[in-house]
């Protein structure tokens, strides 16, 4: 009876299996993530104002970023990549203000003589979810889990993380 070294829980081979298979998930879950929030932001039809399209843009831009580390591996991508999703993370942090600040305002504009406190607490259960930007930052931080603490023998070859080689697409060859 011939034993499975090579598939062992604990080996070197079946932990880089996992561990690739589990960054690819989470690259997966991140394009999942832009394209649903873009889908649900167009249904929301949050795009009234030129404000309101920051998450459209942020959505595209970390899409094509990790698009990019798929399909094009390398040290500069990833990169790229980790600044980009970094914006998107400072771009939730301003979404959930801007509609903090959006409750607030309305909370005052309906009760003026309120006290700041009151207003407040009006203002984080008011019609601009205050959570909902938050599935950018999500995304982002999913993102750089995803390229976190690549061995330095991985480093420089993404594709060996990924299982992915850089596309190649053929020539036209016509009348041949």
């Amino acid at each position: 009876m011939a034993v499975d070294i090579v598939n062992q829980p604990g080996s070197k081979v079946a932990d880089n299996t996992v561990e690739r298979r589990l960054r690819r998930f989470l690259l997966i879950i991140v394009e999942l993530l832009c394209l649903g929030t873009m889908a649900e932001l167009v249904l929301a039809k949050h795009y009234k104002e030129t404000d309101q399209l920051i998450p459209f843009a942020l959505c595209i831009v970390g899409f094509s970023s990790v698009l990019m580390v798929q399909f094009r591996p390398g040290r500069r991508t990833i990169w790229v990549m980790r600044i980009i999703m970094a914006m998107l993370v400072l771009g939730s942090l301003l979404g959930g203000y801007l509609h903090l600040s959006t409750n607030y305002a309305f909370a005052k504009d309906i009760r003026p003589n309120s006290t700041a406190t009151d207003a407040l607490l009006t203002a984080l259960s008011g019609a601009a979810p205050l959570l909902a930007p938050g599935i950018l930052a999500l995304a982002g931080i999913l993102a750089l889990a995803a390229t976190y603490y690549l061995p330095r023998w991985l480093r420089s070859t993404l594709s060996n993380v990924l299982q992915l080689q850089p596309r190649t697409f053929p020539s036209a060859h016509l009348g041949k």
